[in-house]
């Protein structure tokens, strides 16, 4: 066995909601990726680091791979294809309930839509020339018949150099894609010091964290059209830190429903957040939230800019 360190790119890309931050969380072992009921919610690559023996796998988190309308939609594909065409290794992670439920004629508008674009994504790895690993998610409760025929079936698309059958969720087969993955990598020193998990600023991460909380509360009522900035980030003498967020949301109506009645529901994603920062950060954090109209901000260079997206894509 030898003792030479390893250290590589690992993008994972697939359709929207297809499970791709919750593996990257699995792999990684704590969490670096939000996750919530909305698709698309990842919306620029997200650099998890996983430990596996000698080899660290940096696990970049796609945003879905979709048909886009506006430009918002068109730099986070730009951003999932830059990812995977930059990587060592390539998963391409298939949702096989959707794949089912599309064949056996019971399938909702987002199933159909989610096995469009992973066909998208096929289509897409055969122009650029690339061979990825295929990992079916979601497998727990499926008939292993099933798995293995649409397993086959993707397989033959010529897209794929091998296969594996997983659950991001429950962490069924993850361990044994981690190890491909970690053989994978090229030989190398280590890229980031052995006890980070995440490559993500913190002022980044604290919007992240407080639009995921967004989402999980409001997600029915509240369009995709959503976005966290924050606006300071202080580091006090006491070692705690004041973070003020500005929450920009498209109409009048929209500002009514994050608010909630008596701020209820402002009061509630401001605990949330602020709970789960003091855990990440590991210090005390003092959250302060505001609510703003604002209609154009997904056509603004400056919100692409802080998400590290390309506003000409």
């Amino acid at each position: 066995m030898s003792d030479a360190t390893k250290a590589g790119f690992a993008a994972v890309i697939g359709a929207p909601n297809a499970g791709k931050s919750t593996l990257v969380n699995r792999l990684v072992g704590s969490k670096v990726s939000i996750v919530t009921q909305k698709v698309q919610t990842t919306r620029f690559p997200v650099r998890g680091v996983a430990m596996e023996g000698q080899s660290q796998i940096i696990l970049v988190d796609t945003p879905g791979v979709f048909s886009p309308r506006r430009r918002l939609d068109r730099a986070m594909v730009r951003a999932a294809w830059t990812g995977a065409e930059e990587a060592d290794a390539v998963v391409h992670l298939v949702d096989v309930r959707a794949e089912l439920a599309v064949q056996d004629g019971h399938a909702t508008g987002a199933d159909r839509l989610g096995v469009e674009d992973s066909r998208t994504v096929i289509e897409g790895l055969k122009k650029a020339g690339l061979h990825a690993i295929l990992a079916v998610n979601k497998i727990d409760g499926v008939k292993r018949e099933r798995l293995l025929e649409v397993t086959k079936t993707l397989y033959d698309s010529g897209a794929y150099n091998e296969a594996f059958m997983i659950s991001a969720a429950k962490g069924d087969g993850v361990d044994h894609l981690k190890t491909r993955l970690a053989a994978l990598m090229p030989e190398g020193p280590w890229l980031y010091p052995e006890d980070q998990t995440a490559d993500v600023p913190a002022r980044l991460l604290a919007s992240e964290i407080t639009r995921e909380k967004l989402y999980l509360r409001v997600h029915d009522e509240l369009p995709y059209a959503a976005h966290v900035e924050t606006t300071a980030f202080t580091m006090r003498k006491d070692g705690s830190a004041r973070i003020e967020q500005t929450i920009f949301v498209e109409r009048d109506s929209q500002k009514g429903i994050v608010v909630g009645a008596g701020g209820q529901t402002l009061k509630w994603i401001g605990q949330a957040s602020r709970e789960e920062l003091n855990e990440i950060l590991g210090y005390t954090v003092h959250l302060f939230l505001h609510v703003q109209v604002h209609e154009t901000w997904a056509e603004e260079r400056g919100a692409f800019e802080g998400l590290g997206l390309d506003f000409d894509a």
